[in-house]
């Protein structure tokens, strides 16, 4: 296996193609590379559970979420299109590891979260350079969003909600 994996490596350095056939001594086919390789995510951590009373970690941040579940996300109309809003997860962000949404039961989707601003008195604002929280659909297109949080504890918590923004049974 090993060999295989090198043949490929050695054969990707030498066509800059990670699709072409691997050959083994002989001419015999030994691998084909997948047509598009993707990393492997990087593997979440837990972190330390410290309450500082900052709010960045899942300790403090899981009771706010808990009882805020109906402003998780906000889905709005604007110019002719659907807004798919999670300014609300992005507001408790420093006590999460990750956020993945599913849009009409969908394959479940990674949004990349701004970084925790920890040399700041407020650690979780949210400023201009960390970018939008929400993502752009056709307009009527959202009728359902599935939530996947991951907290930074390595706890999960997984909600559905319908188009109004509200947790769904």
């Amino acid at each position: 296996m090993l060999d295989m994996i090198l043949a490929i490596l050695a054969t990707t350095a030498q066509t800059g193609d990670p699709a072409a056939a691997v050959h083994a001594p002989g001419g015999a086919p030994v691998a084909q590379a997948p047509a598009a390789l993707s990393p492997a995510p990087p593997a979440l951590v837990a972190e330390p559970q410290d309450a500082t009373g900052r709010f960045t970690t899942a300790l403090e941040v899981r009771p706010i979420l808990a009882a805020t579940r109906s402003n998780w996300i906000h889905v709005r109309e604007f110019q002719g299109q659907d807004l798919l809003y999670v300014t609300h997860l992005w507001s408790w962000r420093c006590g999460l590891a990750q956020i993945r949404l599913s849009v009409n039961e969908e394959e479940p989707e990674v949004w990349p979260l701004p970084a925790c601003h920890l040399d700041e008195g407020f650690p979780n604002m949210i400023k201009a350079e960390d970018g939008m929280p929400y993502r752009e659909y056709p307009l009527g297109s959202v009728q359902a969003v599935t939530v996947e949080l991951t907290y930074d504890d390595l706890g999960t918590e997984t909600l559905n909600f319908g188009r109004n923004g509200q947790p769904q049974p």
